[in-house]
Formats: structure tokens, C-alpha cells, sequence
């Protein structure tokens, strides 16, 4: 029987802004790299999940080598990436078999939570194209031509990951020529004419690109564990 959902797990980034030869997705926290707990989260949430992981050509020898030394055996496809996220998401996209939903998540968001996961998934039942959002909290200025000025930020919305979509819409969409103001799989989506209904996210759903990301994620890792014992 195929999967309901398949997600697709995007890691190709170089990792350039944490300042490291290691790309972030390898790096670890919690006793293991960042990219295992981001599978797991996935696997300990759906039942049966199609789980296809879109890695660097030249990272998926060491990511095979980590699961060896890591032992684990979580079962997922490892798909070659491209040379932007669009491309990398197309090639996932050959990959998803029958799957009547599709969720593309960021491989550096480690924490994301069940629940999270599962109401993005709900919606995306019912909308078609579903992506997380929080607030912002900080207050934000816009620069332009004329100096700079404050922006209403209850007006604005952080989008996060997974993403979820009918399987159909999101074929659809990757049928499009590759535009440099697709940002994210939700821009992609919107160009090819599908609304996109937003549902709440978490700020606990760290996106790690920067080494202070690594000290917040092992803080909040630690806190969940306490969490679940209790």
C-alpha cells in the first residue's frame, strides 16, 4: 500500500553562514547529527511515511558513512539534489510514488513538533497548499528610497516549514520554468494559480543557519526531553 504523505527533506545547503567546512545539517546536537533528528521527527509522527532526503552529490557518501556510525537504519530514499532548492525539490518530486499529499520541509529544522506536523497536514486535506507562519516579535523598519520607516508587523507573517501539499498541485507547480522569486515551495505554488492557506507554526521550529541556532537548538532539545519525562 503506498504512503498517504510523502515528505521530501531538502539538505542541500553549504552551510556558508555558519563559518564551518561541515554544512549544518551534519553538525549535531542532542548526541547526533541535525538531519537524523529531523527524519526522526517525521517517522515518529506518520505511519509509513515515503521519505525522500535531497543531499549534495557529494555529501551522500558521508551521509551513508553517519547513518553507519550512528546506526540508523530509518528507512527513507536519497535523492541528488540540484543546483537551486527549485531544482532539488523537482528532482524529490520523481520520487513520490502514489502519495496523495506531499510535505517539503527544511532539513535544518530539527524541532519540529508532531503536532505541527500533523495540523499542516490536516489543512492541506482540506486547502490543497498549506504552509506554517508565526508573528513576528521583534518590530521591523522598511528602507527604501526615502530613508526608512516602521512596518505594522501584525500585518506580516514568518513562514516555516513543512509545507503541504495535494500531490497534484505541487506537480503542477514544479511544471513552471525556475524563477529567482520563487523563495520557497509556497512561491512556486501561489505562481501556478493555487491559493495558499496559512496554519499556525512554532517558534520552537528553529530554522539552524547561524552557531548561536546550534545553542538554541540544544537548549530546547534539552527542554523537551524534560518535557517528555514528566
Amino acid at each position: 500500500m503506498s504512503p498517504q504523505v510523502a515528505v521530501i527533506i531538502v539538505a542541500g545547503g553549504s552551510g556558508r553562514r555558519m563559518g564551518g567546512k561541515l554544512p549544518k545539517q551534519f553538525m549535531t546536537i542532542g548526541g547526533k547529527p541535525i538531519l537524523m533528528h529531523t527524519l526522526q521527527r517525521f517517522v515518529d509522527v506518520l505511519k509509513n511515511p515515503q521519505i525522500i532526503l535531497v543531499l549534495p552529490t557529494a555529501r551522500i557518501e558521508y551521509w551513508k558513512e553517519l547513518c553507519r556510525t550512528y546506526g540508523f537504519n530509518q528507512p527513507h530514499i536519497i535523492c541528488e539534489g540540484g543546483e537551486t532548492r527549485f531544482d532539488s525539490v523537482k528532482r524529490g518530486l520523481e520520487h513520490i510514488g502514489e502519495a496523495s499529499l506531499v510535505a517539503i520541509h527544511d532539513g535544518v529544522r530539527p524541532l519540529v513538533s508532531g503536532a505541527l506536523i500533523q495540523r499542516a497536514i490536516a489543512d492541506a486535506k482540506v486547502f490543497g497548499a498549506v504552509i506554517p507562519v508565526v508573528t513576528p516579535i521583534d518590530s521591523l523598519r522598511q528602507i527604501d528610497a526615502e530613508g526608512n520607516h516602521i512596518i505594522d508587523r501584525t500585518q506580516l507573517r514568518i513562514v516555516q516549514t513543512p509545507q503541504v501539499f495535494h500531490a497534484k498541485v505541487i506537480r503542477k507547480a514544479y511544471e513552471q520554468p525556475y524563477s529567482s522569486a520563487f523563495t520557497d515551495d509556497a512561491s512556486v505554488v501561489e505562481a501556478s494559480g493555487h491559493d495558499i492557506c496559512l496554519c499556525e507554526g512554532d517558534y520552537a521550529n528553529l530554522k539552524i543557519t547561524t552557531p548561536i541556532d546550534i545553542i538554541t537548538a540544544e537548549a530546547l532539545l534539552t527542554a523537551q526531553a524534560k518535557l517528555t519525562k514528566s
